[in-house]
């Protein structure tokens, strides 16, 4: 198996690299692929070329690669901790809770003043991520809590229930909110990478890296749940430890996304099936570093789509990934033997 896993890694990373150029070079504006790896050396190319490369493009693809990655890992969490094939921060209304906080607290700002907007707009990598985590922290145990009480069918129909009415909330606050405070809320609305600049990377990537080690520390005792929470606490697992580590990497790789990126569906429902696919197990330890690969490539491919250099105007990220999305999800819907116990 793990030479398996490492053949489907060295695969998917050589994957991701040739995209990656693939994305940098081509666009809007075409660039000669020499041009692309000058501006990334350091080589000779033109100043039109590194501005596009290293200011613009660059960027964006490390925040696909990224996010992606954080959605893909968040994924192998969610539908082990809830033994649900389709659960992801998506699904269950993470990602909009996420968004919701946000929106509260651009609101709030708006309404609170110009002094509240500009130190919102000066601390807005800080502030913007703890919004999205607190919503993305209440949504998660919110789900924790009916996950107990309700079947995995029910506890679905109420994540996306959920999911939408936080989108309409968010959309009713910011149309009350002053003009600074839809402006200061910008691209989140929407999914995208492009409004990622280079410095917001690190406050993107820090929470994202700290839930990665999270994850890969639960990843043992969270293996051993999967058999059954009798056979976990044989082992020694304090389930219930275990369960609010769980939710604490998923805020971790998830509330970063949405405070940089938006509501970025599906990726982390396909990706973890993608890597199940290629490492041919359901231990969650191999399934991190594929899912977060496969996860990236997803994303990377979405936005390269979106930024196509055959299209005139922008297609929504959304829009591109619902339309691998959704066929998977009614495939894992009628064929998963996981989905069958639930009839």
């Amino acid at each position: 198996m793990a030479a398996r896993v490492s053949t489907s890694g060295a695969a998917l990373l050589a994957s991701l690299a040739a995209l990656s150029l693939l994305t940098l070079t081509y666009g809007q504006i075409a660039l000669p692929l020499a041009d692309t790896v000058g501006a990334l050396t350091g080589t000779r190319s033109s100043d039109l070329a590194r501005q596009i490369v290293l200011e613009i493009r660059l960027p964006r693809v490390a925040a696909a690669i990224i996010a992606g990655a954080a959605l893909g890992m968040a994924g192998v969490l969610m539908q082990a901790l809830f033994r649900n094939p389709v659960a992801d921060a998506w699904s269950l209304g993470l990602l909009a809770g996420g968004q919701l906080g946000v929106a509260l607290t651009v609101t709030a700002a708006a309404f609170a003043g110009p002094a509240a907007v500009s130190f919102l707009t000066f601390f807005e990598g800080p502030s913007i991520t703890l919004a999205a985590a607190t919503g993305v922290a209440i949504a998660a145990l919110a789900m924790l809590a009916l996950g107990r009480r309700v079947g995995a069918i029910t506890l679905l129909v109420i994540g996306l229930m959920l999911g939408f009415t936080s989108q309409g909330l968010t959309s009713v606050l910011l149309h009350f909110a002053a003009r600074a405070g839809g402006r200061v809320y910008g691209g989140w609305r929407d999914a995208s990478f492009a409004g990622v600049a280079p410095s917001a990377l690190a406050w993107l990537s820090l929470p994202i890296l700290i839930g990665a080690c999270v994850a890969v520390a639960t990843a043992k005792p969270l293996s051993s749940l999967l058999l059954g929470e009798t056979y976990a606490r044989s082992l020694g697992v304090k389930v219930t430890s275990l369960r609010y580590a769980v939710l604490a990497a998923t805020v971790l790789l998830v509330a970063p996304v949405v405070a940089f990126c938006g509501p970025v569906s599906f990726v982390g429902l396909i990706a973890p099936h993608f890597a199940r696919a290629l490492a041919g197990t359901a231990r969650i330890l191999p399934l991190l570093p594929l899912a977060a690969l496969g996860g990236a490539l997803l994303a990377l491919a979405g936005d390269a789509i979106v930024h196509a250099p055959w299209e005139q105007h922008f297609l929504h990220l959304n829009a591109i990934l619902a339309i691998v999305g959704a066929p998977v999800v009614i495939l894992i819907l009628i064929f998963s033997p996981a989905v069958r116990q639930w009839r």
